[in-house]
């Protein structure tokens, strides 16, 4: 397969509850099947096994919900942006909505290369109140440096959160839940971990939801 790619388009999508446990994998799987019955002009890999060109800009850990992830989208064959939305809303599965789309240059350079930071937002069940959170919080934000563990197979390394930690802050309750808001470093040089930073907090038992609310990529 030879086609080239002419357009790059930039989708802006949410993730819901529904679908809040498939993995990263999974929600790639889904995106491709959602744009191939929508019957858009998918440029394709080359090679034994043809993929279509989608660029995700940053994986999302499983039971996390999302409200403006980004995915690249490859064409190899100009297509009215309304038209293309409409199509592809049609074929969504529940759980997955698209919020936008925009055409960005094809000489952009990739879309995961250029992610700096994510915003978070925590949800906590509590009994606190809403001073001794952000009392927790400043607390945490004043440490010169916050000694943390990361687990993986056969090893154990230890790492300094605080500098992936730009900022932290209480946001208000919702309903019976307290909200901590979160930006934290998400690039090659480091990525902070929401789960790390209530840990920290010691409110790791007390967490009963997490939403990836932004991402920030270089202009």
């Amino acid at each position: 397969m030879t086609n080239q790619p002419v357009q790059r388009l930039r989708l802006v999508f949410g993730k819901g509850a529904e679908v809040k446990y498939i993995s990263h994998l999974d929600v790639m799987r889904a995106w491709e099947r959602a744009l191939r019955r929508a019957a858009v002009p998918l440029a394709y890999s080359q090679g034994f096994n043809p993929r279509p060109r989608l660029f995700f800009a940053a994986a999302l850990a499983v039971g996390f919900t999302a409200r403006a992830e980004m995915l690249d989208v490859l064409l190899e064959q100009r297509t009215d942006l309304h038209d293309f939305a409409a199509r592809l809303k049609a074929q969504l599965p529940e759980g997955l909505w698209l919020k936008s789309v925009t055409e960005v240059p094809l000489v952009s350079p990739p879309l995961p290369g250029q992610v700096l930071a994510a915003e978070y937002e925590v949800l906590i069940e509590t009994g606190d109140t809403a001073e001794e959170i952000k009392a927790r919080l400043v607390g945490l934000l004043a440490m010169e440096s916050i000694p943390r563990h990361r687990q993986r197979p056969g090893e154990k390394r230890a790492y300094d959160l605080r500098p992936l930690l730009q900022q932290l802050w209480f946001a208000g309750w919702r309903a019976n839940l307290a909200a901590i808001g979160m930006r934290l470093q998400a690039n090659p040089q480091g990525t902070g971990r929401p789960d790390e930073v209530m840990a920290a907090l010691g409110m790791a038992d007390a967490v009963r939801g997490t939403e990836r609310m932004q991402l920030f990529c270089r202009s």
